[in-house]
């Protein structure tokens, strides 16, 4: 498929895609004209990667991340190393503590919603 049918299925930027492709996380074949042509699977990679940043995960990390994540035969094409595995535990955590964070500062916000509408009425 070309990059605008590609754009159109995940919602992703032409800019994105080919930033994707500098990077090494997304791979397309040239026509004999010069135009990307992408598999597919590119459906997939793409909304893997895009998940992926929205957890907080840099490029290099992806790139790391996605050889070990399951294909669509549902096998992952690379086993994660114990290192990997470390530091995704670590962004895992560090997440988890951003959560925590966001929701007592939801509940401080809250409190002075609450105490604010009170005092209007």
């Amino acid at each position: 498929m070309r990059i605008g049918e590609l754009v159109r299925r995940t919602g992703v930027s032409r800019r994105s895609l080919r930033y994707y492709e500098q990077q090494g996380l997304l791979a397309a074949d040239r026509t004999p004209g010069g135009q990307r042509d992408y598999p597919e699977r590119a459906v997939d990679r793409v909304i893997r990667i895009q998940e992926l940043f929205a957890a907080g995960l840099h490029s290099k990390k992806i790139a790391q991340l996605l050889p070990c994540m399951r294909d669509s035969d549902g096998a992952p094409s690379e086993i994660a190393t114990p290192r990997l595995v470390g530091e995704l535990t670590a962004e895992r955590d560090r997440i988890d503590r951003m959560m925590t964070e966001l929701a007592n500062s939801r509940a401080v916000l809250d409190e002075i919603i609450d105490t604010a509408s009170h005092r209007g009425r």
